[in-house]
């Protein structure tokens, strides 16, 4: 019996020896595996700067074996590989200091790469990189005011986890006005991840008559810029209801000619609106006639928690009176920002207007407004903005 425990303990100790060194070979072998994508990274990132045009020098700072210490890269704590590449342009940097140049396929090499910048540069006229869309791990792409061309690769779409995307004025100004830079929208139906899609100053003429169907096909949207993009149709009706988390809705500059939709005020998570410069015609409540104050505040929800309202140089009319009734007959009016200016409203500013407390800025020039002045607006003591001119 004695024999027998003996042998048994030498095996048991020869098992957890073996296992000891299975686990010493494997933790080698990661480790190894490890290391080598790390260099791979490294070697990517020196053929991305060879590519680039420097004449900041801010890419001196990319030598030595350590990458992670480079300027612009961030590296996974818990891992050690590139998760985060910021080369957006510094103010300081001038006109004459911005990145160019060629951006290198190496850029697949960044395997666990979730976040690009590369706004704010000079590309001088070289299209978007199709194989941007290939970087699967991306959450985070800005490449605004970079001064690319042509139109948005359809690529992007492949960006399934992509949460922030923003492309706004990415072009080159002096390349962007030829029929080559007329984008869609059809790319974007693949990123039902995203949250905030900025898209300002692009062409998407060519998505002016499903432009909302779009969008609307992005359930976790919360702010959605497209403001100058060429659209001329602002539909009367939402095709879906998916638009429930959105929050920032700008759609300045458009030529849409036609009335404020109901839809607009049926956002319920809506806390800025602005819809200057598109050419609206008609009365700002003349979605909801023949209703009461009460029943149109019912209907349009969304104004209670709306902090900033843009409606400015449009061709709006009708009386002011009943629409500051409507905004100050919350029960709490978030509203901080009020811009109706240049437009064609007229009646009389109401006392209620004393009512928004939360305002910081009311801008109404430029209208048609009768009578004095209300003493209510003594109320508002957190205003800082106040333009009545020209009434």
């Amino acid at each position: 019996m004695v024999y027998q425990f003996s042998n048994s303990g030498t095996n048991m100790a020869t098992t957890i020896a073996s296992v000891h060194l299975f686990l010493v070979i494997m933790t080698s072998g990661l480790s190894f595996h490890k290391a080598a994508g790390i260099e791979t990274e490294k070697v990517a990132l020196l053929k991305l700067k060879q590519g680039l045009l420097d004449p900041s020098h801010r890419l001196s700072s990319w030598v030595g074996d350590d990458c992670c210490k480079w300027i612009g890269v961030v590296c996974s704590n818990r891992t050690g590989h590139v998760i985060k590449l910021n080369l957006r342009s510094l103010e300081d940097d001038g006109i004459d200091g911005k990145f160019g140049g060629e951006i290198s396929h190496s850029l697949l090499d960044l395997k666990y790469l979730n976040y690009l910048d590369l706004s704010m540069n000079n590309f001088e006229g070289t299209k978007i990189p199709k194989f941007i869309g290939s970087l699967e791990r991306l959450r985070y792409l800005n490449l605004s005011a970079a001064s690319f061309s042509g139109r948005i690769p359809p690529q992007l779409g492949n960006l399934s986890r992509l949460i922030y995307l923003d492309l706004k004025e990415y072009f080159d100004l002096n390349a962007y006005s030829d029929e080559s830079s007329q984008n869609d929208l059809q790319w974007i139906s693949g990123l039902y991840s995203l949250r905030h899609l900025n898209l300002e100053g692009a062409n998407l003429s060519r998505a002016s008559a499903y432009w909302l169907q779009a969008v609307s096909m992005l359930p976790s949207l919360s702010e959605l810029h497209l403001s100058s993009c060429g659209l001329s149709l602002l539909p009367p009706s939402l095709p879906s209801s998916n638009l429930t988390s959105l929050s920032v809705l700008v759609l300045s500059n458009n030529g849409f000619n036609s009335t404020i939709p109901q839809w607009l005020f049926q956002l319920r998570n809506l806390v800025h609106l602005d819809l200057s410069f598109d050419e609206l015609g008609g009365s700002i409540l003349g979605a909801f006639p023949n209703t009461t104050s009460l029943e149109k505040l019912k209907k349009m929800g969304s104004l209670c928690k709306l902090k900033t309202l843009i409606l400015s140089e449009n061709d709006l009319n009708g009386e002011i009176t009943e629409l500051i009734d409507v905004l100050s007959g919350c029960n709490y009016s978030s509203l901080e920002h009020l811009n109706l200016g240049f437009n064609k409203l007229g009646g009389v500013l109401p006392n209620s207007t004393g009512n928004l407390y939360n305002l910081q800025s009311l801008l109404l020039w430029e209208n048609s407004f009768v009578g004095s002045i209300p003493i209510s607006l003594g109320n508002l003591s957190n205003l800082k903005e106040l333009y009545l001119s020209n009434n």
